[in-house]
């Protein structure tokens, strides 16, 4: 249920109309979490709603409006609430039930087929990392997501490699971990519950992921425990064996590990260790969205991409590669014109072990 006193909060300021990613791409008012609010506002008067449907989808809840607020309101939260509210009035667009069938049916968001835990092999015969080999009972599991799994899948291999030296193991049978679901409105109980079951059942402490959107929802929804790839990365530094590398790379924060939980200075712990680092024109709370978050770039692709062409921009010209920590990150911002030069936080530690 939306909490109405955030919108009653809200003085129409204007601040976040100045930062909203979407509103720069779009240009309407009703496209600004300002006249978001005010949309939202009219719904919980009881008005339909089905006129929002475009307003509130195209809000890729990256809290950069909460972050500015001088009243204290979280929009971002408000905005998933609502879209909750519409879609419990039966009030959803196409690729939200898309989405839903997707997940629903091969229990991921990309609608594969194929095994999730495909990258297994990537790590080698010799290595023996057959699932059923791995340990029925684990303190830490890896979690890696859709997005690694099915498109990223030498990053989860390079990840796990790292991550089994130090005893961690996975689920046997991952599934979404329902943020698409959860940030769009949608019911995602049941991916939550099947997770949840192999983690009691295996006596889990810690699940290690490397996916901003599987990050916030294992630790804000589920209520676990949970650490990311890059403080798992920067509490281990020292016995990575790293050489250092002769270029210079800037970080983008994932608008969910960032500015969400707070996860700044771990991957940049990290970097240091690697190579030189040249912040972005904005960064840390500050930090522009890449558009592929909230649903966005599944339901309005176009504007996902401009928004990214946009965070693009901020990159320094020195920089060699745009460094993130979220697999959701990095193909946005390749798609919409990183060519190859945006890589995730693993990848750069795997090029400075190379021998």
């Amino acid at each position: 249920m939306v909490d109405v006193d955030q919108i009653r909060r809200c003085v129409r300021c204007g601040a976040c109309r100045a930062v909203c990613p979407s509103f720069e791409v779009m240009g309407w008012e009703s496209f600004n979490t300002r006249g978001r609010m005010i949309l939202i506002g009219k719904i919980m008067d009881g008005l339909n709603g089905s006129w929002a449907l475009e307003s509130l989808g195209t809000c890729t809840t990256c809290a950069l409006c909460s972050q500015m607020c001088p009243a204290g309101v979280t929009p971002s939260k408000v905005v998933e609430d609502a879209r909750r509210v519409l879609a419990s009035r039966d009030i959803t667009g196409a690729w939200q039930r898309e989405l839903r069938e997707r997940i629903s049916s091969t229990g991921n968001s990309l609608g594969e087929t194929g095994r999730r835990h495909g990258w297994l092999s990537m790590l080698g015969a010799e290595a023996s990392y057959d699932i059923k080999a791995l340990d029925v009972k684990a303190d830490q599991v890896y979690f890696a997501g859709c997005m690694a799994s099915y498109r990223y899948s030498e990053t989860a291999a390079r990840t796990f490699g790292i991550l089994r030296r130090f005893g961690v193991s996975i689920l046997p049978s991952e599934r979404c971990c329902g943020s698409p679901l959860l940030r769009t409105g949608l019911d995602a109980s049941e991916c939550m519950e099947e997770n949840l079951r192999q983690i009691n059942e295996m006596d889990v402490d810690v699940v290690i992921t490397g996916c901003a959107g599987c990050y916030t929802t294992l630790k804000n929804d589920y209520g676990l425990k949970v650490m990311s790839v890059a403080e798992f990365l920067a509490a281990r530094v020292s016995e990575l064996e790293i050489r250092p590398l002769d270029f210079t790379v800037t970080y983008h924060d994932p608008c969910h590990l960032g500015r969400v939980n707070g996860i700044f200075d771990q991957p940049r712990r990290v970097i240091k260790e690697i190579c030189e680092l040249e912040e972005m024109r904005s960064s840390r709370e500050l930090a522009r969205c890449c558009g592929g978050g909230g649903g966005v770039r599944a339901g309005y692709r176009d504007v996902s991409l401009e928004i990214a062409r946009r965070r693009l921009a901020d990159a320094p010209p020195e920089a060699k590669y745009i460094v993130t920590a979220c697999p959701m990150c990095v193909r946005n911002l390749n798609e919409a014109g990183g060519h190859g030069r945006v890589v995730d936080l693993v990848d750069l530690v795997a090029m400075a072990c190379r021998r």
